[in-house]
């Protein structure tokens, strides 16, 4: 059983999760959706829990909701950080109950990160606040999947010049080791095969564009190369993604952000998931936001949602299967 949060009440995640349940009542997987029943029952049937367990049972004829209560009304597309303290309980109750093994998967519908920011949450998304929860801060790594690609950013969330002055060898290895081991685990893969962006054009052309490459990157590879991983690059970061390139690899790790979820999100965005490596249970989420410009309206795109169900459901089989 997957558990699904509520994310922003006011965003596109109430109206997705109706469409997904939709699309998996027949078929699976099966989730519970951890928020406002509300949000829900004009749209499709729901079924209010008691606990967890009644879940599967039910989920063919209706949503099954563990309710959770929202501070005041929601309007659809206007956020409001009164209900923040829902979002976050929704998170931290959905962790709890993969912990406790009552569910195989966490799937965290959007969050905005300025609404529970407004609330007093510090962390800067879903990632570290889940890796704070699993007891394993500073030890998450974020992957975005999708059928052609799957990239890691070795810096994240961060302005483009910090995320420069953050990049280091350790940074990188670090990245490295655990996204290799999540390969292993979740994905099956033996022996995964890592292709490494540069960070400069050209990769740095041999340090006339820029040293990163000559001082923090190519150390990094040959280092985990000594370890015994299948790691190769620098590489152009302009031509690694075509598709002779990436048939070549099975992760792209890239040093920045956008380096690697502008060719994720353009090849793949319907179908691209986000999942957290790094963490001691299964987390997946849609590669998109909130969407609160079309929130209500009915245009909402399911698809990045339905790929993170069923590849949670995947990977949590794949990790139970190796333990």
């Amino acid at each position: 059983m997957l558990v699904l949060t509520q994310g922003d009440p006011a965003g596109i995640g109430p109206e997705i999760t109706v469409k997904a349940w939709q699309a998996l009542r027949e078929s699976g997987p099966a989730f519970v959706f951890l928020g406002d029943p509300a949000l829900l029952e004009t749209k499709a049937p729901v079924r209010v829990l008691g606990n967890i367990h009644e879940a599967r049972t039910v989920f063919r004829d209706a949503i099954p909701v563990l309710p959770l209560s929202l501070s005041v009304p929601v309007n659809p597309g206007t956020p409001d950080s009164r209900n923040a303290g829902s979002v976050i309980d929704s998170i931290t109750q959905a962790v709890r109950l993969v912990q406790a093994g009552e569910a195989s998967a966490v799937v965290t519908n959007p969050i905005s990160k300025d609404v529970v920011k407004q609330a007093g949450f510090t962390h800067p998304g879903h990632t570290g606040y889940l890796a704070e929860l699993c007891g394993v801060p500073g030890q998450d790594v974020m992957m975005l999947a999708g059928p052609s690609l799957k990239v890691v950013p070795v810096t994240v969330h961060v302005a483009l010049r910090k995320a420069i002055e953050q990049l280091t060898p350790e940074q990188i290895i670090r990245t490295a080791r655990t996204t290799v081991q999540g390969l292993k685990r979740d994905f099956g893969l033996t022996d995964p095969r890592v292709a490494v962006a540069g960070l400069n054009p050209h990769a740095g052309e041999g340090g006339l564009m820029g040293r990163e490459e000559l001082d923090c990157i190519i150390p990094a590879i040959r280092t985990l190369q000594d370890e015994g991983m299948t790691i190769f690059g620098p590489l152009p970061p302009d031509t690694m993604f075509t598709p002779d390139a990436r048939a070549r690899y099975d992760v792209a790790l890239c040093m920045y952000h956008d380096q690697g979820l502008i060719p994720l999100k353009t090849l793949d965005m319907a179908e691209g998931v986000n999942i957290t490596l790094g963490l001691p249970i299964i987390r997946t989420s849609p590669d998109h936001g909130t969407a609160f410009d079309i929130a209500g309206k009915g245009k909402a795109d399911p698809s990045s949602l339905l790929a993170a169900l069923r590849l949670a459901a995947e990977l949590a089989e794949n990790r139970r299967k190796a333990s």
